[in-house]
This record gives structure tokens, C-alpha cells and sequence, in this order.
């Protein structure tokens, strides 16, 4: 008789076969919000050349039997829709401690969005610990950082081995500590002593969050996939702990923890065992027959409905494009959008016709962005290139008026209100969705009336999305263009970035597709702006000609979201991204003439 443990988490699904308490295969990856699909090539893996008959006396006649549990935060729905045992995780991780590892005292385990910590003593119930709604010391605070430094996880850990100095990082919040790890970015900090402080912040985290005062005693048991696989993390952890590498355990499969005890906990389940086909087929049944516990309309009926709704846009507010011109006292005019996340910088002619764009990413450095912006702008069109005017507005303006002698600035608002009146003329209401910020405009016969913007949430922001798009191992556009065509959209609800996990997860728990989870976030970005920023009393507070500006509308979906829950039509330039840049450009053109 085998035994199988399937550990379902946020972000990965792990799986160990055992026989007679021994690990014989195990299996470990990432499912990017598709439990099912990757379960099935899991378990092929895990069965594959398996001996289909018990050997017994040197003869094959009985077939092979599994008994099979579930683990894990979104194996609770699965387990009920199998029809298989569930075990809690943190009860199946201490049962591996108590079979294998009597001499351990205190367990830590850290995972995709949880983390854990047990206490043992003798002839007393062990103390068990879990993190709540906060993702600060997990496994995605550390998938968190490697996005910002542009670096891939496994990276991490080769970085950290050559830090000489520990900064402070908040590791409360993802919020917070995006915007200590942009800083120390700006401020030219290595990208190894980042990561080791990285690191030593979730150590710190997690034993203030769960240790909570109480001693934590060797032998200490290291467990999950972070421990496993970075062994800096490890090295920190000791150190907050104030234990040596030999007060510690890191078991051979020490990111399986959890499916190994539920494998193990399998002998107790009064439930009949699996045959080799019923196993192969467990995951078939998956998905089958779901039902979502909270759902919104589709975003569109189906592809045609998209394209063509895509095609009418685009004649609704066309792009006016010009040339370079040869003449050598032809004047341009400079726009430059310097934002948080990213800098636009874009050329017009004195037709107002755009003749070069760039975007690029800041990566904490928008000094280095706009200067690399520049030298490129230069070697594309020339050195000879007659600027006539410039303007900066964003997160950096003063920085690059006054570093590179730009001649206006202006305010980001005043920007955006200027190139939605250039490209529609009659603009009653303008949103602008940037990576961090989102600005709203209401305009009455031409002028700006009232002015709204977000303060200090980031929910209904740009970073909402890529965050969870990167999270689930997508990006961007694959994950807006899977949005736009879901047919069971999930309501994730208004809720803040990591209050949202939760939600993410039980959506995963109920069988959603990742392309409901995906089109679930453009209806709660809208959500946030209407309701939970503006507070609308009235959709016809925004009148009927509705710009949607900022890089999260180069996503259709958002733009399709707000039409759906407004009920009014909605417009975007071809460069929605950019019109912070054009209208500063503008700006230069009106101050020149």
C-alpha cells in the first residue's frame, strides 16, 4: 500500500509519495492558479513506471492501492470535491515531527502565503501558529522583492552570499516594503545587500508575527519551500533566532513538509484506497461541475463582440502620427512624464503630431531613466534635433526641470486634463490609472470643476494588477487579454492588495479559472475608483464623454469593466500610457506660440 500527500497552497502544489514512511518520489511546482491542469501532469510524473501488482513472494497478484490525502490552503475545496481526505497543514506538519524528529521542539515553516510556527513539549498538545491576512514574511514577500530587482527567485539567494551590510525593510506590509526597497534602489544600494535585507526582514517577521515572546528552543525544525531552496534565508533565520546551524533541521524535503504528514496521516482515514487508474483520473473531476460562489457578467460575449468593440475605439479617437522633417530648423517640442513606476517621454511636431515616444521602467532610478530616455531620443532622430520647448510633469518633475534645464513644468493633473481635451475636445469626465496613483477629473464646459485623487491605498492602482498577474506567473498583457474573454468573471470585492489574497485564494479553492481571477481584478480596480475614491452618489456626476487615461487602459478589460459598471461609453487614446507626456508636450507647444 502506498500513501500520497498532495499539498495545494497559494502558489504552488507539492506531492510525495511514501511507502512504508519512506519518500520514494515527490513532486514540487508551481500551478499559476491551475491546481487541476498541473496536478494531473504531477501525479503522471509521480506514478510513472510504478509497478502495477504487489510483489508478494516473487509473484505480481494483487494490484497497488494508494490511500490519499489533501493539504494545503486551497486543497480545502479540492479534498471536497475529490472526495478525498483533507488534513490541515499545520496538523500535518507537526505529525511529521512527532514520527521522525522527537528531539524537535520548535517547527518554522514558511510558505507561498502563509507561514507557521509550532512549539513542542512533552505530554503537552503542541502550540500552533499561523499568519493571518498579512503576506509580510512569505514566500510571495520574497517573490515580491526579485520582481523589483528585476531577478529571478533562485537568483536571491547568490546575491545575499555577497552583502556586507543589513538595511532596515518593513515586512509588515508588501505595500510598505515596496516603497523601502524602491528607495534603497534610488539610493544606488546593491541589489545583494537588498536581498539580504530582504531576507533578514521576513526572518524578523516571522518570529514577531508567530513567536510572539515565546522561547524558541533547539532543535528547530526548517522547513518549506523558501528554506529549501534559499539557503541564505536560513542563515538569517538562525541569526534573529539566536540558534547555530547545528540547533537546526533542514529535512531532505523540506519543502514537501506538509504532504508528507498528510501521506503519513492517511493511515488514520477510514476511507476505502485508490487504484492506479483512480488515482491517474483523481484530477479529472477537478474543475468538473464547479459552481462560483460570487461572480460578475462576462466582459464580453466572445471574441467577435471584443474585436469588434477593439475596431470601434479606434476610430473613435485616432492618433495623429507625423516624420521627422529634414529641415534644419524644423521645432519640436519635449513632453516628459515622470512617474513613480515608469518615465514617458514623447516628440511633437508644431502639428501636434506625435513623432517619437519611450517608456521605460524607472527601476527606483528616474534620473537614469530620463537621461537613458534622452540619449536614445537623440540617437534615433539626431543630434541636430531643434527643441523648441519642454515640459515635465509626475512623481520626478522638479528633479528633471532643474537637472536638465527643462523650461516648464506643470502639475500631472493639468496634463492629463490637456490631452484628453486635445484628442476630445468635449471631455466631461477624465480617470487616469497610473502604477501607484489614480487621478479623476470632472470637467464642465471645457474647465477642470473638481479633482479627485487616491491617498494612500494602491488598490485601485495599475501595481494591483501586475502584482497578482506576476503572482500567478503571467504578465501583463497575457493576463489582461485572458481577463477580457473569462465567462465566470469572480467579484474579488474592494478590498486592499493583501487583504485580496485571501480572496484569490478561496476563488482558487471554489475552482476558478485563472482568467475569472483575472478579469475579477479589472472589475475591482473600477470598483475601488468608483466607490471606495470617489464615492459617486451618481454615475451621471461623470456626464457622457468619459476619457480613460494611464498604462493599466492599455488593458481592454479595465476599460470594458468601467463601461459595464457605469453603464456609459468610455474613450481611450491609442497611447494611453503616454498622455501624461503629450499633455506636457502640449503644454510646451501653448507656452512657445
Amino acid at each position: 500500500m502506498y500513501q500520497v500527500g498532495i499539498d495545494i497552497g497559494s502558489t504552488t502544489i507539492k506531492m510525495a509519495l511514501l511507502r512504508n514512511g519512506e519518500v520514494v518520489r515527490s513532486a514540487y511546482e508551481r500551478h499559476n492558479a491551475a491546481p487541476a491542469q498541473v496536478g494531473k501532469v504531477l501525479l503522471a510524473r509521480l506514478l510513472a513506471d510504478l509497478p502495477e501488482k504487489e510483489e508478494q513472494g516473487g509473484t505480481s497478484d494483487d494490484e497497488v492501492l494508494f490511500r490519499v490525502g489533501i493539504t494545503g490552503s486551497v486543497g480545502m475545496g479540492y479534498a471536497a470535491r475529490l472526495n478525498v481526505p483533507f488534513h490541515q497543514e499545520v496538523l500535518a506538519a507537526a505529525e511529521v515531527v512527532k514520527r521522525m524528529y522527537p528531539d524537535v521542539h520548535t517547527l518554522v515553516d514558511i510558505g507561498g502565503e502563509d507561514s507557521k510556527m509550532i512549539f513542542f513539549a512533552p505530554n503537552r498538545v503542541p502550540d500552533m501558529r499561523m499568519n493571518g491576512n498579512c503576506a509580510g514574511g512569505t514566500g510571495a514577500f520574497i517573490d515580491q522583492t526579485a520582481t523589483l530587482l528585476g531577478v529571478e527567485t533562485t537568483d536571491l539567494n547568490g546575491l545575499a552570499e555577497q552583502s556586507t551590510h543589513i538595511y532596515p525593510i518593513a515586512s509588515r506590509c508588501g505595500v510598505f516594503s515596496k516603497t523601502d526597497i524602491q528607495n534603497l534602489i534610488s539610493r544606488s544600494v546593491s541589489k545583494a545587500d537588498i536581498a539580504a535585507s530582504m531576507l533578514n526582514a521576513v526572518s524578523m517577521q516571522v518570529i514577531s508575527a508567530l513567536a510572539r515572546g515565546t522561547e524558541i528552543m533547539p532543535r528547530v525544525f526548517l522547513c518549506g519551500g523558501p528554506f529549501a531552496y534559499i539557503p541564505e534565508l536560513r542563515k538569517h533565520m538562525q541569526r534573529a533566532m539566536g540558534v547555530t546551524e547545528d540547533d537546526c533541521v533542514v529535512p531532505e524535503h523540506a519543502q514537501l513538509i506538509p504532504a508528507i504528514g498528510t501521506a503519513l496521516l492517511t493511515d488514520g482515514d477510514n476511507v476505502p484506497p485508490l487504484t492506479r487508474a483512480q488515482l491517474t483520473a483523481l484530477f479529472d473531476q477537478g474543475d468538473a461541475g464547479v459552481t462560483l460562489s460570487a461572480t460578475l457578467p462576462p466582459l464580453f460575449t466572445d471574441e467577435a463582440e471584443y474585436a469588434t468593440w477593439r475596431t470601434n475605439k479606434e476610430r473613435a479617437v485616432p492618433l495623429r502620427l507625423g516624420a521627422i522633417s529634414d529641415a534644419p530648423d524644423e521645432p519640436y517640442f519635449l513632453g516628459v512624464d515622470s512617474g513613480s513606476t515608469t518615465t514617458k517621454l514623447v516628440l511633437l511636431n508644431r502639428r501636434k503630431e506625435l513623432v517619437y515616444s519611450d517608456y521605460r521602467y524607472n527601476n527606483g532610478n528616474s534620473f537614469e531613466a530620463f537621461y537613458s530616455g534622452l540619449k536614445h531620443l537623440y540617437d534615433t532622430v539626431g543630434k541636430n534635433l531643434r527643441l523648441a520647448g519642454s515640459c515635465a510633469t509626475g512623481y520626478g518633475e522638479q528633479l528633471l526641470k532643474t537637472a536638465f534645464g527643462l523650461a516648464h513644468g506643470i502639475v500631472e493633473t493639468m496634463a492629463h486634463f490637456l490631452a484628453a481635451r486635445e484628442m476630445q475636445p468635449n471631455v466631461s469626465f477624465v480617470l487616469d490609472i497610473g502604477g501607484q496613483d489614480m487621478k479623476a477629473i470632472f470637467v464642465d464646459n471645457g474647465s477642470i470643476r473638481r479633482i479627485e485623487i487616491n491617498e494612500a491605498c494602491s488598490s485601485g492602482c495599475g501595481s494591483f494588477i501586475m502584482t497578482f498577474a506576476t503572482q500567478l506567473g503571467f504578465d501583463v498583457s497575457t493576463f489582461a487579454g485572458m481577463a477580457a474573454l473569462a465567462r465566470q468573471p469572480y467579484d474579488l470585492g474592494t478590498r486592499c492588495t493583501v487583504f485580496m489574497n485571501s480572496k484569490v485564494k478561496q476563488a482558487m479553492r471554489e475552482g476558478a479559472q485563472v482568467a475569472d481571477i483575472a478579469a475579477g481584478f479589472s472589475y475591482s480596480v473600477i470598483k475601488n475608483c468608483l466607490y471606495k475614491v470617489l464615492k459617486l452618489k451618481s454615475f451621471d456626476e461623470l456626464g457622457d464623454h468619459i476619457m480613460a487615461q494611464g498604462g493599466t487602459f492599455r488593458n481592454h478589460s479595465v476599460v470594458r469593466a468601467l463601461e459595464l459598471l457605469t453603464g456609459k461609453d468610455v474613450l481611450f487614446s491609442p497611447i494611453p500610457e503616454l498622455m501624461g507626456a503629450y499633455g506636457a508636450a502640449l503644454y510646451a507647444i501653448e507656452r512657445a506660440s
